[in-house]
Parts: structure tokens; C-alpha cells; sequence
């Protein structure tokens, strides 16, 4: 079972930190001090979205989106034209958003005394290294390239002129009715043609060359091999065979998802984005260093996209005969920095050791649920349900809260005639699940809302059920935490192994907390033995589905579940307190920083604000967001941190 989430919400601010003054800024830390929330103390903290990459024993694919390319300019321009809007008028639409308490995250294990603090100011605060499965940290620290013999010349790079490119970039995607393209050889040697060919083949996968004589003058004539099925195709012939297939690197990363960074990659090197691979995909509003691995693409041509990209790095190069495979990785690395705290040293100091020593409860997060007033598990309840037309509606009538205008007008349009071809004329981009759905139903007909809907990609769609499991699986470790409390009972599930037993009674003294399961529902798990495991019976029942027949008509569908522990504790913990004046400077350096031998910040000793800086590693599937929330004692929601955040924003 999948829990990929290719389009998982990324929770942002109402306005870009490169846009704040520092005045504001400083306005802002004030502030926020005298937010209050319900919650033990006043807190004020902006949400974090980190990527979930595999639950525990759940079987995941790699499955990626393929690149739309005639669209994706477009819809990038206008998702970055309308992305901020003005403060008051979000505030107000997120009043219709979800609160932890929408999903089920409604309680804590530890007993300190909550405080405030800012999240994400700055993306740079909130920095996530990957962990491989062999327990290395995945850091970016090189940018050699190995040596290779066999590697083409710099010069391959620099040869062809712009003009030469763009035309041979036109030929390989078919994108005009040339057969070939013809380049003259200025300055004619063999060691020339000899570069020129080499350049248009690792260039431009799928074309092939040869030299003609023309008017006496030498050309290299560019051409399909194998018409378009050899659309970049990796050429097989052209690599080594000593050398491994797969070329593994690090991504270094800033303020930019997983996905988007392979498919920037994909379209500089003019081939498609199934050729990467992964172990998981890492939050937008962060730094991340992850690996990744491509198919029969040099090293050479990889770091030679350093000069070029914005905002990506790539290094520490090899050469492998495997690709990666999603929810390979042990978890992940965290450096989190929240700034203006209002803790006391007493109150800090308290809530790390509780993390570092109990842990937190292993809640899915908000950006589980989708940001807008329509949450993903009630689509994904209404599949579960078998009904089509409610899945259609939810995803396309219109809603309250934040959403981009072209939307709204497209969601107007579908309620007023329920027109598909008239809805999708309001809507500019069409690689979102409203357009896909739109299409299938254009393709399919009303009538045939299964097939329409089995458009959207695979990943997108399965992610609606997994939100459905989650929100179960949340209100029922929120309620066994309040029955039970911090202790194994006999009727738990344990793991033995990859099997799921229960705790006898006399047995129960062999176990803590930390060693309890609880179900995800589905046709392959078994349920608790004490009043947890009817309260399941009861949540689904209340939703029209039958706990013993989680399998769907539909293969797809059909929910095998899977066991989470309910309280996770993170490794490697470990914290600072430092004061800082300039909300604007780093509280810490970069991998990228260190090899740009970028000096650590000096920061004064007896500054206007406090930070706490903390580190921890997590498994794959948990939240770091969890985490913070358990050290702050604070609602994680954008609705609710927008309203705290009004004030300010004003």
C-alpha cells in the first residue's frame, strides 16, 4: 500500500521573508509575544510540512508524474503570481480551514508547562538531511566529478551555440516538422566534428549523427534514430560497461518540493523524470539534502547544471548498478531553529527532556488533510464508500477559504451548469486534480465517473484514502491515550517482527509504551481487545463502512492497513538557546555555507530575542511537525496560526 503524497499541501506563509523589512520584522517578534491560545501558554508559531516518505510495513512504488512541459511553464507562472494575496483577506478565508481537534490530534504525553515561538520564519530555519538505510546522514560536501576516460571533453558543452541548441531541443521533441538538423562545421578538423558529435549525443538523448559534404562545407547532421519512441531514451550503446548504470548523487536543495526539483532537472537535461529515482520526498519550505539516482546521465552532465540552476546544488558523485527505491531510507535529520521563544530556561529545558526521554504521539499531520474546507479524508471516505457522484462533487464544488482565483471561477462555472468543457475553460492549469477531473469527465462522460477519476495519477488518487486511514487512525490513539494513558495494557498490539500479537496479561510487564501498534483500518490487520478495538468498529460504522470488508470493487482501493507506533521517540536530540538581534541572519551554517567557506554568524551574547535551536532524527512516516508541537504545546493548523498571526499581519 502506498502512502506517497505527490501533491501534499505545502502550508505557507501569507507573505514571502524576503519581502518583510526588517522593521516589520521586528514589529512581528514583539508581537507575537502577546499571542495567546488555549493551550497551557500563548504560543504563536507558523507550520512546518514535513513529507511523510513510507509508513511502517507499507509496500510504496516509484511512481512519478510525467512531465507535462507545454504546461508546467504556465502553471508554475501563475501558481507564483498568485501565491500571495492580502493579509487580512487570508486570515479571514482560513477561518473555514481544519484544526488539529478536525482530525483527531487532541492530546500530549508530556507535563511541562507550553511556550511560544516562531517556526519557518525564514525557510533556511528548518533544514532536513536525509538518512540512508545504511544510517549515513546525507550531506553535501563535494563537488568532484569522478574521473572517467571515457567522459567527453568540457568542450562538448560550450560548441554548440544557443541557437544550434535550440534547434536540436526542437527536433527531439518532435515540436516542428524538421527530419534533421543541419550544423556547419566552422573551423573544420576532425577533432571538431569529433566534439560536435559527441555534444549533440549526450546532449540530446534519442538523436543520432553523421557528417555530410555540402557545397564543399562539412555539416554534422542531427537526426531520430529510431523515430519518436527514441525520445530520450538513454542511449545503451554510449555508456561504458564498466561503469554502473545508475549515477547516485546529493541534492541540495532550498524552498523547493522533490518532485518540482527532479522535474527542473528532467527538462535542463532534456530527458524524462522517471529516469530519477529516490528513497522519499522532502518539504518545499525547507533545505534538503537528500540522494538521488539517475539512469545513464554522466556526472560530468550533472555538475555541469551547478552554473545554471537557481536554488539547487548537486555533488558527492558515483557511480552504481541500482537505482533507489522509495522508503529505502532509515528517516531523516532535523534542524530546526524556532525563533522569538518565550520559554524560560526551566520551561526549555523540561520539554526537550521530555522529547528526548518519552517522546511524542505519533499523530499524522495537518498537511495529511489538505489546507481548504473540504479535507482529503472525506474524499477519500466517499471512495472508500463507493460513491462516485460525492467524490465528484467534493473535489469540485465550490468551498470557503483560500484557494487561487482561476479556481473559485472554475468551481462557480461546475456548480452553475455542471458543464465539464465550461468549467475547464476557467481553469488555466490543468495538471491539478480539478483539471485532470475535468478531462476524464470531458473523455468519459457523466456517467462514468470511475474512469474519469482513475485520470488523476495513481499516487494522487490513493492519496485521498490514506488521508481516510489516517484520520481514523489518529481519533483512535487520541482515544487510547485518554483511556490508557502512557502505559502497555493487556488487549495492545505489539510487533513481533513484521506480525502484529497481542498483549497477554501476564506478559504485560515485558512492555512499555514505545513497543505499542495501533492499526491503520484495512482487510489485513487485526484490532486491539480492549474498548479501542470496538471503538474502530464504531467510527467506521458511523461512516457507512463495514470494518471486516476493507476490500473495494476496485483493486486499487482496496485497503490491505498497516500498524504505526503511537509514540515515537527521536534520536540524536539535542538543543541550544542563542540570542540573536536580526531576524534576517542565519542561526546556523549550511552544508553549502561550509563549502563555500562561508563563516559561521557571529551572534552577540545578550541579543533583543531568544532562539532555541534543536536537532533530532525521525523515522520514515512521522512528523517532525509532531514533535514541535509536543515541545511548544501549540495547535499546528494553519487556521490556527493565521489567527494568531493576524495582528501583525495587519
Amino acid at each position: 500500500m502506498e502512502t506517497v503524497e505527490m501533491n501534499s499541501v505545502s502550508l505557507k506563509r501569507p507573505r514571502s521573508e524576503d519581502d518583510v523589512a526588517n522593521a516589520d520584522e521586528i514589529k512581528r517578534q514583539k508581537i507575537s509575544e502577546k499571542s495567546k491560545t488555549g493551550n497551557d501558554s500563548g504560543q504563536s508559531v507558523e507550520t512546518v510540512t514535513d513529507q511523510p516518505d513510507k509508513s511502517l510495513l507499507e509496500d510504496a512504488k516509484n511512481e512519478i508524474i510525467p512531465n507535462e512541459e507545454s504546461e508546467e511553464q504556465e502553471d508554475e507562472e501563475l501558481e507564483d503570481s498568485d501565491e500571495d494575496g492580502d493579509p487580512e483577506s487570508f486570515a479571514d478565508m482560513m477561518k473555514h480551514g481544519l484544526t488539529e481537534s478536525d482530525v483527531g490530534i487532541t492530546k500530549f504525553v508530556s507535563s511541562h508547562k507550553g511556550f511560544s515561538g516562531i517556526l519557518k520564519e525564514r525557510y533556511s530555519d528548518f533544514v532536513v538531511h536525509e538518512i540512508g538505510k545504511d544510517g549515513r546522514v546525507s550531506h553535501l560536501d563535494d563537488f568532484s566529478v569522478p574521473v572517467d576516460d571515457e567522459d567527453p571533453s568540457e568542450e562538448t558543452f560550450t560548441v554548440l551555440s544557443d541557437e544550434d541548441k535550440q534547434r536540436l531541443e526542437e527536433l527531439q521533441l518532435l515540436k516542428n516538422k524538421e527530419t534533421s538538423v543541419a550544423i556547419e562545421v566552422i573551423e573544420d578538423t576532425k577533432e571538431k566534428r569529433t566534439v560536435i558529435h559527441q555534444a549533440v549525443k549526450s546532449l540530446f538523448p534519442g538523436l543520432e549523427t553523421k557528417t555530410e559534404d555540402r557545397d564543399g562545407k562539412k555539416y554534422i547532421i542531427a537526426y531520430h534514430a529510431a523515430g519518436k519512441k527514441a525520445l530520450a531514451n538513454p542511449r545503451k550503446h554510449s555508456w561504458p560497461k564498466s561503469r554502473g548504470s545508475y549515477c547516485h548523487f546529493v541534492l541540495y536543495k532550498e524552498n523547493k518540493d522533490t518532485m518540482d526539483a527532479i522535474n527542473v532537472l528532467s527538462k535542463f537535461l532534456r530527458v524524462k523524470p522517471n529516469i530519477f529515482s529516490y528513497m522519499g520526498t522532502k518539504d518545499k519550505r525547507a533545505i534538503t539534502v537528500q540522494e538521488i539516482a539517475v539512469l545513464r546521465i554522466t556526472a560530468q552532465r550533472l555538475a555541469h547544471l551547478n552554473k545554471c540552476l537557481m536554488n539547487f546544488k548537486l555533488g558527492n558523485f558515483s557511480y552504481k548498478n541500482h537505482p533507489l527505491k522509495l522508503g529505502e531510507l532509515q528517516g531523516n535529520h532535523f534542524t530546526v531553529v524556532l525563533r522569538n521563544i518565550t520559554g524560560t530556561d526551566d520551561q526549555i529545558e523540561q520539554a526537550m527532556h521530555s522529547l528526548r526521554e518519552i517522546g511524542f504521539i505519533n499523530y499524522y499531520g495537518m498537511q495529511r488533510f489538505g489546507t481548504t474546507a473540504v479535507p482529503t479524508y472525506q474524499i477519500g471516505r466517499a471512495i472508500l464508500q463507493n460513491n462516485w457522484n460525492e467524490v465528484m462533487d467534493l473535489i469540485l464544488k465550490p468551498r470557503p477559504g483560500a484557494e487561487k482565483g482561476y479556481l473559485v471561477k472554475c468551481r462557480e462555472e461546475w456548480a452553475k451548469t455542471k458543464d465539464p468543457a465550461a468549467a475547464l475553460k476557467k481553469l488555466p492549469v490543468k495538471r491539478c486534480v480539478e483539471g485532470q477531473l475535468l478531462r476524464g469527465l470531458l473523455k468519459y462522460g457523466m456517467k462514468n465517473i470511475i474512469s474519469a477519476f482513475g485520470i488523476i495519477p495513481r499516487n494522487n488518487r490513493l492519496m485521498y484514502i490514506h488521508s481516510y486511514q489516517s484520520y481514523v487512525w489518529n481519533n483512535m490513539v487520541s482515544k487510547r491515550i485518554e483511556e490508557y494513558g502512557l502505559r502497555a495494557v493487556p488487549g495492545d498490539l505489539t510487533l513481533k517482527g513484521a506480525t502484529a500479537v497481542h498483549i497477554e496479561e501476564g506478559d504485560v510487564g515485558n512492555y512499555t509504551i514505545h513497543d505499542v501498534v495501533m492499526p491503520l483500518p484495512g482487510f489485513d490487520v487485526i484490532y486491539p481487545k480492549h474498548k479501542i478495538g470496538e471503538a474502530y468498529k464504531e467510527m467506521l460504522v458511523a461512516d457507512n463502512l463495514d470494518i471486516n470488508n476493507m476490500r473495494h470493487k476496485i483493486r486499487d482501493y482496496s485497503l490491505s492497513g498497516a500498524y504505526r507506533k503511537i509514540i515515537i521517540r527521536p534520536q540524536n536530540v539535542s538543543w541550544e538557546v542563542v540570542a540573536y538581534d536580526d531576524p534576517r541572519i542565519p542561526l546556523f551554517t549550511t552544508d553549502l555555507d561550509k563549502l563555500e567557506g562561508k563563516p559561521l554568524p557571529v551572534l552577540p551574547t545578550d541579543g533583543k530575542f531568544r532562539a532555541l535551536k534543536m536537532e533530532f532524527s525521525l523515522p520514515p512516516s512521522t512528523y517532525a511537525t509532531m514533535a514541535i508541537r509536543e515541545v511548544l504545546k501549540m495547535d499546528t493548523s494553519i487556521k490556527n496560526q493565521t489567527q494568531l498571526n493576524t495582528t501583525w499581519l495587519r
